[in-house]
């Protein structure tokens, strides 16, 4: 049984003098421990501020905050391949479901793109507690499936201005419904790797997911534009729901680096 797991925004643990000290967590991670009803004795997970992993021991969690002592130190930092997912923004909770369950598939981060064809128009002040709200999500689901980092989750842009954040990807893969059947993700992933003598464990990937109404050419040709290994993809024959594809396509694209159980 995986143990239960807390991220620090502020603390470094390998900073720490004593043998037993608090664990500065936030407050929602605070009440989510005493939900947990975890005791003396009791083992957890850490990832600090500094990205580095520790397995923690209970000493008491009578006040507010746990206090603990550090049973184990894994030293060896967050790595292997990012798939970073550009989910075009689409209605009700949908952006939710994608940014949870990705999350828990292994998506590194997230970047919600304003389409021509998004229903949901966000701006200033909403967009912002839109985005604290993904960050949330993305938080509680990497907690809750045993991830080493918390995804980040960007506020939302337009297509070209991800574009641009999107120049040095080892390859970008761009679902679209239009695109030819012999338009594979593996070989678009493959190729790449080959191309730029990357690692699959270094790979940096980025996935393009229209909006429910899908990407317009125009879109597409920018994204194609911007790196020199952005390749369109399809899914398959049947037409994916925005909220499925966005799950799927990540996912398989962390299969072709030797994630989702393909070591």
């Amino acid at each position: 049984m995986s143990l239960p797991r807390f991220f620090l925004e502020n603390q470094v643990l390998a900073a720490e003098t004593e043998a037993v000290f608090p664990l500065r967590l936030a407050a929602d991670d605070a009440r989510h421990a005493k939900v947990l009803r975890l005791a003396a004795g009791e083992h957890i997970a850490v990832i600090d501020a500094a990205q580095d992993y520790f397995e923690c021991v209970i000493a008491d969690f009578s006040d507010g905050l746990p206090l603990v002592s550090i049973a184990r130190h894994d030293d060896g930092g967050v790595s292997g391949p990012q798939v970073v997912l550009l989910q075009g923004l689409a209605k009700g909770d949908k952006m939710e479901t994608v940014i949870r369950h990705a999350t828990e598939v292994g998506v590194a981060a997230f970047v919600p793109l304003a389409c021509a064809r998004s229903v949901v128009k966000l701006a200033g002040k909403k967009a912002a507690t839109k985005t604290e709200r993904w960050r949330a999500i993305a938080k509680s689901a990497a907690m809750q499936s045993g991830q080493l980092r918390i995804p980040e989750v960007s506020e939302p842009v337009g297509v070209r201005a991800a574009a641009e954040m999107i120049v040095g990807a080892t390859c970008v893969l761009v679902c679209w419904e239009e695109a030819p059947e012999t338009a594979r993700l593996s070989e678009a992933v493959q190729g790449a790797l080959v191309a730029t003598r990357t690692p699959a464990a270094d790979a940096r990937v980025a996935v393009v997911v229209g909006p429910e109404g899908g990407l317009t050419e125009d879109e597409v040709q920018v994204l194609l534009a911007c790196n020199p290994r952005a390749r369109l993809v399809t899914l398959g024959p049947s037409i994916l729901r925005t909220e499925t594809a966005g799950i799927v396509a990540p996912a398989l694209a962390l299969y072709e680096l030797g994630g989702m159980g393909n070591a």
